[in-house]
């Protein structure tokens, strides 16, 4: 396996603090702590050239875990293997091999040009001109930021920052990359362009990708394979399309017609319907399908439209949270 954890923990103290005055001296004089498990013997493993996916509410230990991956923390216990090496004992080696995007973390500095960032990772990471130039050039107009590489950080969109800190991330040709929330705060067309980026890397350049995001979309749009965590346990780990399967048990179908007559025989459940609209809900283990009732009403009427609606994946992760009480 190119990435394999095994049983790793992670606890953090947390100094207890009540209110008032006398309470803050005391507090001050003899402090008190609680232990919060941020990350509770959680194991798995990933395939070089996977996206995946690591989803959990705030709290849930998703960047703990990450930066336990990235070797910035050191587990309590548990095993880390990463490309074959150990992210906290081999950790120059390591660091040559991971590229890390965080949102709302700059990797760029922020008074000086974009190009002179690119120039000083070229130099820590000790690339050769050569190679350098090519990554660069080609990362620069895949990304389309020519225009702004003499642009002071500070000076640039969250849009553009975002792209210029893609490219930072992946000049030094790592192997994986981890994503933590890339798309925060980025409009619509941004997203759609960073996503089409992500997917485009990992196919040509096979790299491993472990992507964080509250942004669903995001997860439908790239990873095909989801882990769940929650109160720092893995709950889930697996494929979308079987969370989707296991908390998604019917469509809602609508069909929108003109002078309908008499309502066909329909089995599945009627939501709502007036003199235009109908909406069933059709349940995934019926023997009546939806290509089944439209049939039905193709006979009977003129239909005008069809819509048919899935729960999305926001509410398919509430779902999974309700039942494990998180």
């Amino acid at each position: 396996m190119y990435i394999s954890v095994k049983n790793l923990n992670k606890t953090f103290k947390i100094q207890t603090k009540k209110k008032g005055l006398l309470n803050a001296i005391k507090a001050f004089i003899k402090p008190k702590y609680r232990e919060v498990k941020a990350v509770d013997d959680i194991s798995f493993s990933i395939n070089k050239g996977e996206i995946v996916g690591l989803i959990g509410p705030n709290g849930a230990g998703k960047s703990t875990t990450i930066k336990m991956l990235c070797g910035i923390l050191y587990p309590d216990s548990g095993e880390c293997m990463v490309a074959g090496l150990n992210p906290f004992e081999d950790r120059k080696k390591y660091t040559s091999k991971l590229g890390v995007v965080f949102g709302q973390k700059s990797q760029l500095w922020w008074d000086i040009p974009v190009i002179e960032s690119f120039e000083l990772l070229k130099n820590i990471y000790k690339i050769p001109e050569d190679e350098y130039k090519k990554t660069k050039n080609d990362l620069v107009e895949k990304l389309d930021i020519k225009k702004i590489l003499d642009v002071p950080v500070r000076q640039l969109s969250l849009g553009q920052r975002m792209r210029c800190e893609i490219v930072a991330s992946l000049l030094h040709n790592p192997e994986i990359l981890f994503l933590d929330e890339p798309t925060i705060g980025l409009d619509a067309i941004s997203k759609v362009q960073l996503r089409q980026f992500i997917k485009e890397i990992n196919k040509d350049r096979k790299i491993t990708i472990i992507l964080t995001t509250h942004d669903m979309t995001d997860i439908e749009q790239l990873a095909k394979r989801v882990m769940v965590i929650g109160k720092g346990k893995l709950l889930y780990d697996g494929s979308l399309k079987a969370i989707k399967t296991k908390f998604q048990s019917s469509k809602k179908l609508e069909i929108i017609y003109n002078s309908l007559k008499e309502i066909p025989n329909v089995k599945s459940k009627i939501i709502e319907q007036d003199s235009k609209r109908i909406l069933f809900e059709v349940e995934n283990n019926s023997k009546e399908t939806i290509s089944n009732i439209i049939e039905k009403f193709s006979k009977v009427c003129q239909i005008e439209d069809i819509n048919i609606y899935e729960n999305n994946i926001d509410n398919i992760i509430l779902e999974l949270y309700k039942e494990y009480e998180i």
